[in-house]
Protein backbone atom coordinates (compact mmCIF):
# COMPACT_ATOMS: atom_id res chain seq x y z
CA UNK A 1 0.00 0.00 0.00
CA UNK A 2 2.70 2.18 0.74
CA UNK A 3 4.34 2.00 -2.77
CA UNK A 4 1.46 2.61 -3.95
CA UNK A 5 0.89 5.76 -2.75
CA UNK A 6 4.48 6.59 -3.23
CA UNK A 7 4.16 5.81 -7.01
CA UNK A 8 0.79 7.91 -7.33
CA UNK A 9 2.33 10.88 -7.36
CA UNK A 10 4.54 9.87 -10.12
CA UNK A 11 2.22 8.52 -12.50
CA UNK A 12 0.38 11.69 -12.16
CA UNK A 13 3.40 13.53 -13.31
CA UNK A 14 3.87 11.15 -16.42
CA UNK A 15 0.53 12.10 -17.03
CA UNK A 16 0.48 15.57 -16.75
CA UNK A 17 3.31 16.06 -19.07
CA UNK A 18 1.85 13.92 -21.41
CA UNK A 19 -1.67 16.04 -21.53
CA UNK A 20 0.76 19.46 -21.79
CA UNK A 21 3.20 17.71 -24.93
CA UNK A 22 -0.42 16.95 -26.82
CA UNK A 23 -1.82 20.02 -25.90
CA UNK A 24 1.41 22.34 -26.90
CA UNK A 25 1.31 19.47 -30.74
CA UNK A 26 -1.66 20.55 -31.26
CA UNK A 27 -0.84 24.70 -30.90
CA UNK A 28 0.14 26.95 -33.75
CA UNK A 29 0.71 30.44 -34.03
CA UNK A 30 0.29 32.62 -37.24
CA UNK A 31 1.54 36.25 -37.55
CA UNK A 32 1.06 39.00 -38.95
CA UNK A 33 3.24 39.02 -42.01
CA UNK A 34 2.93 35.40 -42.52
CA UNK A 35 0.20 32.80 -44.14
CA UNK A 36 0.43 29.24 -42.19
CA UNK A 37 0.28 25.98 -44.25
CA UNK A 38 -1.18 23.27 -42.39
CA UNK A 39 -0.71 19.60 -44.16
CA UNK A 40 -1.64 16.68 -43.83
CA UNK A 41 0.81 13.49 -45.20
CA UNK A 42 2.05 15.96 -47.44
CA UNK A 43 -1.53 17.46 -48.92
CA UNK A 44 -2.47 21.10 -47.94
CA UNK A 45 -5.81 20.93 -45.95
CA UNK A 46 -6.04 24.64 -45.16
CA UNK A 47 -3.93 27.85 -45.24
CA UNK A 48 -4.58 30.64 -42.41
CA UNK A 49 -4.13 34.29 -43.02
CA UNK A 50 -5.22 35.68 -40.45
CA UNK A 51 -3.14 36.38 -37.35
CA UNK A 52 -3.81 34.30 -34.38
CA UNK A 53 -3.52 31.03 -32.33
CA UNK A 54 -4.65 28.19 -34.05
CA UNK A 55 -5.02 24.04 -33.63
CA UNK A 56 -3.75 21.22 -35.53
CA UNK A 57 -4.08 17.73 -35.35
CA UNK A 58 -0.72 16.74 -33.08
CA UNK A 59 1.46 14.36 -34.78
CA UNK A 60 -0.50 14.44 -38.40
CA UNK A 61 -0.64 17.76 -39.35
CA UNK A 62 2.38 20.12 -39.83
CA UNK A 63 2.66 23.24 -40.59
CA UNK A 64 4.78 25.86 -42.02
CA UNK A 65 4.57 29.19 -42.70
CA UNK A 66 5.41 31.61 -46.23
CA UNK A 67 5.57 35.37 -45.83
CA UNK A 68 2.59 38.09 -46.85
CA UNK A 69 5.04 41.13 -47.00
CA UNK A 70 6.72 42.32 -50.04
CA UNK A 71 10.18 40.42 -51.03
CA UNK A 72 13.43 42.03 -52.25
CA UNK A 73 15.74 39.88 -53.74
CA UNK A 74 19.18 40.84 -55.04
CA UNK A 75 19.71 39.44 -58.71
CA UNK A 76 23.44 38.49 -59.22
CA UNK A 77 24.72 40.70 -61.83
CA UNK A 78 24.90 39.40 -65.13
CA UNK A 79 27.26 39.95 -68.35
CA UNK A 80 24.69 40.10 -71.09
CA UNK A 81 25.00 41.58 -74.90
CA UNK A 82 23.50 44.20 -76.38
CA UNK A 83 22.36 44.15 -80.16
CA UNK A 84 25.80 45.20 -81.40
CA UNK A 85 27.35 42.71 -79.55
CA UNK A 86 29.34 44.79 -77.20
CA UNK A 87 28.83 42.93 -73.61
CA UNK A 88 27.52 45.02 -70.58
CA UNK A 89 27.39 43.91 -67.17
CA UNK A 90 23.75 44.29 -65.57
CA UNK A 91 22.71 44.36 -61.88
CA UNK A 92 19.00 44.00 -60.73
CA UNK A 93 16.75 43.47 -57.80
CA UNK A 94 13.47 42.60 -57.81
CA UNK A 95 10.19 43.43 -55.31
CA UNK A 96 7.87 40.76 -55.34
CA UNK A 97 4.91 39.02 -53.36
CA UNK A 98 3.61 35.54 -52.47
CA UNK A 99 -0.82 35.59 -54.01
CA UNK A 100 -1.63 32.50 -53.64
CA UNK A 101 -0.01 30.65 -51.21
CA UNK A 102 -1.73 27.24 -52.56
CA UNK A 103 -0.60 27.49 -55.44
CA UNK A 104 3.22 28.97 -54.55
CA UNK A 105 3.42 25.74 -52.54
CA UNK A 106 2.15 23.29 -54.97
CA UNK A 107 4.66 24.81 -57.73
CA UNK A 108 7.31 25.86 -55.73
CA UNK A 109 7.56 25.44 -51.77
CA UNK A 110 10.06 27.71 -50.71
CA UNK A 111 11.08 31.70 -50.94
CA UNK A 112 14.33 30.46 -51.46
CA UNK A 113 13.63 27.85 -54.76
CA UNK A 114 11.64 30.73 -55.79
CA UNK A 115 14.13 33.26 -55.88
CA UNK A 116 16.33 30.76 -58.34
CA UNK A 117 13.10 30.81 -60.84
CA UNK A 118 13.29 34.72 -60.28
CA UNK A 119 17.32 34.68 -60.83
CA UNK A 120 16.53 32.55 -64.23
CA UNK A 121 13.79 34.27 -65.71
CA UNK A 122 15.08 37.68 -64.60
CA UNK A 123 17.94 36.87 -66.64
CA UNK A 124 16.65 35.91 -69.65
CA UNK A 125 13.83 38.89 -69.91
CA UNK A 126 16.55 41.08 -69.76
CA UNK A 127 18.99 39.28 -72.02
CA UNK A 128 16.27 40.04 -74.09
CA UNK A 129 15.64 43.41 -73.59
CA UNK A 130 19.11 44.51 -73.98
CA UNK A 131 19.89 42.35 -76.65
CA UNK A 132 17.28 44.68 -78.91
CA UNK A 133 18.87 48.20 -78.02
CA UNK A 134 22.41 49.85 -78.64
CA UNK A 135 25.06 49.78 -75.97
CA UNK A 136 25.03 53.30 -76.52
CA UNK A 137 21.41 53.70 -76.18
CA UNK A 138 20.97 51.81 -73.02
CA UNK A 139 24.10 53.62 -71.28
CA UNK A 140 23.03 57.39 -72.46
CA UNK A 141 19.48 56.71 -71.92
CA UNK A 142 17.85 59.49 -68.90
CA UNK A 143 15.79 58.50 -66.35
CA UNK A 144 12.44 58.34 -68.52
CA UNK A 145 13.53 55.77 -70.51
CA UNK A 146 15.70 53.57 -67.87
CA UNK A 147 12.03 53.57 -65.88
CA UNK A 148 10.59 52.68 -69.18
CA UNK A 149 12.96 49.99 -69.34
CA UNK A 150 12.12 48.80 -65.99
CA UNK A 151 8.65 48.33 -66.53
CA UNK A 152 9.04 46.73 -69.60
CA UNK A 153 11.39 44.01 -67.74
CA UNK A 154 8.97 44.06 -65.07
CA UNK A 155 6.00 43.26 -67.47
CA UNK A 156 7.52 40.42 -68.62
CA UNK A 157 8.41 38.67 -65.72
CA UNK A 158 5.41 39.06 -63.96
CA UNK A 159 3.57 37.67 -67.13
CA UNK A 160 6.17 34.68 -66.61
CA UNK A 161 6.00 33.76 -63.44
CA UNK A 162 2.27 35.01 -62.05
CA UNK A 163 0.26 32.29 -62.79
CA UNK A 164 2.68 29.73 -62.91
CA UNK A 165 4.32 30.60 -58.98
CA UNK A 166 0.95 32.06 -57.38
CA UNK A 167 3.53 35.57 -57.05
CA UNK A 168 3.50 39.18 -58.67
CA UNK A 169 6.29 40.74 -59.63
CA UNK A 170 5.92 43.94 -58.40
CA UNK A 171 8.84 45.81 -59.71
CA UNK A 172 12.73 44.66 -61.61
CA UNK A 173 14.96 47.30 -61.32
CA UNK A 174 18.49 47.82 -63.17
CA UNK A 175 20.84 48.88 -59.98
CA UNK A 176 23.84 48.86 -61.86
CA UNK A 177 25.23 49.12 -65.53
CA UNK A 178 29.33 48.38 -65.92
CA UNK A 179 31.35 48.43 -68.93
CA UNK A 180 33.39 45.19 -68.63
CA UNK A 181 36.85 44.43 -70.81
CA UNK A 182 35.21 43.62 -74.37
CA UNK A 183 37.16 40.66 -75.36
CA UNK A 184 36.22 37.15 -76.73
CA UNK A 185 37.10 34.82 -73.71
CA UNK A 186 34.08 37.32 -71.85
CA UNK A 187 32.06 36.83 -74.35
CA UNK A 188 32.21 32.88 -74.70
CA UNK A 189 32.22 32.76 -70.73
CA UNK A 190 28.70 34.49 -70.81
CA UNK A 191 27.18 32.10 -73.40
CA UNK A 192 28.43 29.10 -71.45
CA UNK A 193 26.82 30.65 -67.85
CA UNK A 194 23.99 31.28 -69.91
CA UNK A 195 23.26 27.76 -71.00
CA UNK A 196 24.44 26.56 -67.24
CA UNK A 197 21.22 28.77 -65.82
CA UNK A 198 18.71 27.11 -68.00
CA UNK A 199 19.98 23.99 -67.66
CA UNK A 200 19.75 24.44 -63.84
CA UNK A 201 16.70 26.19 -63.86
CA UNK A 202 15.36 22.74 -65.97
CA UNK A 203 16.90 20.59 -63.49
CA UNK A 204 14.89 22.47 -60.94
CA UNK A 205 11.77 21.92 -62.67
CA UNK A 206 12.50 18.81 -62.99
CA UNK A 207 13.75 17.98 -59.16
CA UNK A 208 9.97 19.40 -58.31
CA UNK A 209 7.93 17.27 -60.46
CA UNK A 210 10.01 14.13 -59.50
CA UNK A 211 9.58 14.91 -55.78
CA UNK A 212 5.87 15.57 -56.31
CA UNK A 213 5.42 12.43 -58.29
CA UNK A 214 7.45 10.52 -55.45
CA UNK A 215 5.00 12.52 -52.70
CA UNK A 216 2.17 11.27 -54.24
CA UNK A 217 3.37 7.05 -54.36
CA UNK A 218 4.37 7.67 -50.97
CA UNK A 219 1.06 8.78 -49.91
CA UNK A 220 -1.12 5.68 -52.59
CA UNK A 221 1.52 3.33 -50.93
CA UNK A 222 0.71 4.57 -47.26
CA UNK A 223 -2.96 4.15 -48.30
CA UNK A 224 -2.49 0.60 -49.53
CA UNK A 225 -1.01 -0.40 -46.62
CA UNK A 226 -3.67 0.93 -43.93
CA UNK A 227 -6.26 -0.65 -46.25
CA UNK A 228 -4.77 -4.05 -45.94
CA UNK A 229 -3.86 -3.69 -42.36
CA UNK A 230 -7.76 -3.09 -41.77
CA UNK A 231 -8.69 -5.68 -43.96
CA UNK A 232 -6.51 -8.07 -41.99
CA UNK A 233 -7.50 -6.64 -38.99
CA UNK A 234 -11.32 -7.69 -40.04
CA UNK A 235 -10.46 -11.49 -41.40
CA UNK A 236 -8.77 -12.02 -37.67
CA UNK A 237 -11.93 -10.60 -35.71
CA UNK A 238 -13.89 -12.45 -37.79
CA UNK A 239 -11.61 -16.02 -37.12
CA UNK A 240 -11.46 -15.03 -32.87
CA UNK A 241 -15.69 -14.65 -33.10
CA UNK A 242 -15.57 -17.89 -35.19
CA UNK A 243 -13.47 -19.57 -32.43
CA UNK A 244 -15.48 -18.22 -29.63
CA UNK A 245 -18.75 -19.56 -31.49
CA UNK A 246 -17.12 -22.98 -31.91
CA UNK A 247 -15.79 -23.07 -28.10
CA UNK A 248 -19.43 -22.28 -27.08
CA UNK A 249 -20.92 -24.82 -29.14
CA UNK A 250 -18.34 -27.44 -28.20
CA UNK A 251 -19.45 -26.52 -24.10
CA UNK A 252 -23.10 -25.56 -24.45
CA UNK A 253 -24.09 -29.37 -22.80
CA UNK A 254 -21.90 -32.04 -20.18
CA UNK A 255 -21.94 -34.54 -23.30
CA UNK A 256 -20.51 -32.30 -25.39
CA UNK A 257 -17.84 -31.33 -22.66
CA UNK A 258 -17.05 -34.89 -22.02
CA UNK A 259 -16.38 -35.42 -25.73
CA UNK A 260 -14.47 -32.11 -25.96
CA UNK A 261 -12.07 -33.11 -23.05
CA UNK A 262 -11.70 -36.48 -24.05
CA UNK A 263 -10.27 -35.61 -27.32
CA UNK A 264 -7.80 -32.76 -25.71
CA UNK A 265 -6.62 -35.42 -23.40
CA UNK A 266 -6.08 -37.84 -27.06
CA UNK A 267 -4.24 -34.72 -28.42
CA UNK A 268 -2.19 -34.57 -24.87
CA UNK A 269 -0.89 -38.00 -24.97
CA UNK A 270 0.10 -38.29 -28.59
CA UNK A 271 2.39 -35.36 -28.22
CA UNK A 272 3.60 -36.51 -24.57
CA UNK A 273 4.76 -39.56 -26.27
CA UNK A 274 6.24 -38.24 -29.36
CA UNK A 275 10.00 -38.38 -30.00
CA UNK A 276 11.00 -42.28 -28.35
CA UNK A 277 10.39 -44.52 -25.65
CA UNK A 278 8.82 -43.10 -22.97
CA UNK A 279 6.14 -43.63 -20.42
CA UNK A 280 2.62 -42.52 -19.80
CA UNK A 281 1.30 -42.50 -16.49
CA UNK A 282 -2.67 -41.90 -16.85
CA UNK A 283 -4.84 -41.96 -13.34
CA UNK A 284 -7.33 -44.64 -13.48
CA UNK A 285 -10.05 -41.40 -12.52
CA UNK A 286 -9.16 -39.83 -16.16
CA UNK A 287 -11.45 -40.19 -19.33
CA UNK A 288 -8.79 -41.99 -20.91
CA UNK A 289 -8.42 -44.02 -17.72
CA UNK A 290 -11.76 -45.00 -17.82
CA UNK A 291 -11.49 -46.28 -21.68
CA UNK A 292 -8.76 -48.27 -20.49
CA UNK A 293 -10.25 -50.05 -17.67
CA UNK A 294 -13.93 -50.45 -19.63
CA UNK A 295 -15.81 -48.47 -17.80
Amino acid sequence: MELKKMIAPFISVIVVILALVVLFSSMYVVKEDEYGIVKMFGKITTIKSDAGLYFKVPFVEEVSSLPKNKLMYDVPSSELLTSDAKSLVVDNYVIWVIEDPTLFTQRVGTVSEMEKRLDATIYSVVKNTMGTKLQTEIISAGTGNRNEVNKEITAQVNANLSAEYGVSVLSVEIKKLDLPTDNESAVYGRMISDREQIAAALTAEGELEASKIRNETDKQASIILSAAKAESEKMMGEAEAEYMRIMAEAYDDAEKKEFYEFLRSLDAAKISMSGGKKVLIIPAESTIGKVFLGE
